[in-house]
């Protein structure tokens, strides 16, 4: 499953095989394996503003996590029972994972930003029996009532709450969990929800070889992870794919400490800071956040930092973002793609020669994907059409739960349709396009927002931008931007008449956005992604 040595892409995707055990658990694999070989190696380390920063062993892990394992079976949550995680980024986070995988429970991680509604949605859908959080996710489960009929057992971190245990006493009071679950690769393991772009959130249910199917794409984008001093980060919850999936537990299974940091509104000197004092080497960053970052003056010079290798993706990076990390960070990020269902299939690796700005690289080894046209036919390069990943692949998922009907749906014949629409180049680069819903149909051309957006970046104004169609009875639609401005910047006529003739002049007089509104915010998922339905509702 971990990609072999090779000097180019080409000899990487020539010699690839799968080879994932049929004996394999998540939550084994990520903290007995290691306890075993080397049980003080640190396996996490958590910021703390205050300097007070703390760690935790594999030994550490193993023990905790399979005497936790040994409370949730005491309490009747059984093999195939959904285990809510509602956590921020912490120590208890990963001991609430590895012991749901332990018992062959699926892990459910949901984001303390949802609110009581996402939540209450979420667990209801999902049935899940048990649910592990801190004060601030119980206030929100206590405003949500009586409505959660499947919901047996709260588990609290810290002083636990009235009709809550106390996840700190179950570990306490358990003796290591002696039976653990025999998986193998196909059986369930985790169930991570869509972020609800497109109407409502879906459960994708993922089997246990979600992880072993990650390892090539993250030793790609991230190569040669796992040799001394390397250490891993991201801003990104633990709740969601590109947290858990793109981060945490492949670096845990390659030996690498992971750094989390106390849940907050992305700050990016603070960002920087956790960079610098952790000694971060490698770091999972989302284009907005690393967006965030650009207003930080001299970061190289301000900051102490020791950064080997940049990944990100979520949504497209962008030419401005790709340029500004290599000129103010000294580093190539390597941008990668992949959605809920199907996770890392495409991605860039500067090491390997794989890096182009504007595209978000090439198919990992071991994973087939392609341009399709609507009938399921593969499109030659330069014709845009939808991304698709050929089945079976190790990171696709299972289904979505208790919904066949949206799981058929999601395939053409053995192509997994991803919703977003891209085009393939000569040299085997994959660029994004948009969202099927995002693509903009303007007097006959298909627009994509991407390229506008990343347009609207270059502007000296501009801290974040979306760019959506807005019916118009002449054209179809027009494009409409929406623009949160750098601080210093008024929201004027005369800078949205500027802003708008900087994309008319560098684009072309058809992409240009005919409407421009300032905004203090975009409405994002938790995942980071701008909620262009929305905007244009709002358009």
């Amino acid at each position: 499953m971990l990609l072999p040595l090779r000097e180019t892409y080409e000899e990487l995707v020539r010699d690839f095989v799968w080879d994932i055990p049929q004996d394999f658990n998540i939550g084994r694999a990520v903290s007995d394996a290691w306890a075993a070989r080397a049980p003080d190696r640190v396996c996490l380390e958590h910021f703390s503003p205050d300097g007070a920063h703390g760690s935790l062993t594999y030994q550490q892990l193993a023990d905790r996590s399979s005497r936790f394992a040994a409370a949730l079976a005491s309490l009747g949550v059984t093999r195939g029972s959904r285990v809510a995680i509602l956590l921020p980024q912490g120590f208890e986070t990963v001991i609430a994972h590895v012991a749901a995988y332990k018992i062959g429970a699926v892990a459910l991680p949901l984001a303390l930003l949802f609110g009581a509604d996402a939540i209450e949605y979420r667990l209801n859908d999902s049935g899940a029996a048990a649910v592990v959080t801190n004060r601030f996710g119980f206030s929100k489960l206590q405003d949500i009532g009586g409505a959660l009929p499947a919901l047996k057992h709260v588990i609290m971190t810290g002083d636990a709450g009235e009709g809550a245990l106390s996840l700190e006493r179950l570990i306490a009071d358990h003796a290591p969990l002696e039976a653990q679950a025999a998986t193998g690769p196909d059986d369930p393991a985790l169930m991570i929800y869509t972020s609800g772009t497109t109407g409502p959130p879906k459960g994708a249910l993922h089997a246990h070889r979600v992880l072993p199917g990650h390892m090539p794409g993250i030793q790609f984008a991230h190569p040669d992870l796992g040799q001394a001093g390397d250490k891993m980060w991201t801003p990104a919850d633990w709740a969601w794919a590109g947290g858990l999936l793109n981060c945490l537990l492949p670096a845990l299974l390659l030996g690498v400490p992971v750094v989390s940091s106390p849940g907050q509104k992305f700050d990016p000197d603070m960002a920087f800071r956790i960079m610098a004092e952790m000694g971060v080497r490698n770091a999972f960053i989302p284009p907005t956040a690393l967006r965030l970052l650009r207003p930080v003056d001299n970061p190289l010079s301000r900051y102490d930092l020791k950064l080997r290798t940049i990944g990100s993706a979520g949504e497209s990076l962008g030419r401005e973002t790709y340029e500004w990390a290599r000129t103010h960070l000294g580093i190539t990020v390597n941008e990668f793609y992949g959605q809920t269902e199907c996770n890392f299939v495409l991605s860039a690796s500067a090491r390997h020669g794989v890096t182009k700005s504007g595209s978000m690289g090439k198919p990992v080894p071991g994973h087939r994907v392609a341009i399709i046209d609507e009938a399921g036919n593969i499109l030659p390069p330069g014709v845009a059409g939808q991304v698709a990943v050929l089945r079976p692949d190790p990171v696709m998922f299972l289904g979505y739960w208790n919904n066949e009907a949206a799981t058929r749906k999601k395939f053409i014949g053995d192509w997994m349709t991803t919703g977003d629409q891209g085009v393939m180049d000569e040299d085997g680069y994959f660029e994004f396009f948009g969202r099927d819903d995002d693509v903009i149909t303007s007097s006959g051309y298909r627009i994509g927002p991407g390229e506008i957006e990343d347009c609207l970046l270059g502007h000296p104004a501009v801290r974040l931008a979306a760019a959506v169609g807005k019916p118009d009875p002449v054209r179809t639609e027009i494009v409409k931007a929406f623009v949160v401005l750098k601080d210093g910047y008024s929201a004027t006529a005369e800078l949205a008449v500027q802003i708008r003739d900087w994309v008319k002049h560098r684009l072309s007089m058809h992409e240009y956005p005919r409407e421009i509104e300032f905004l203090d915010a975009l409405p994002m998922t938790t995942t980071g992604k701008i909620i262009r339905r929305e905007l244009r509702a709002r358009a």
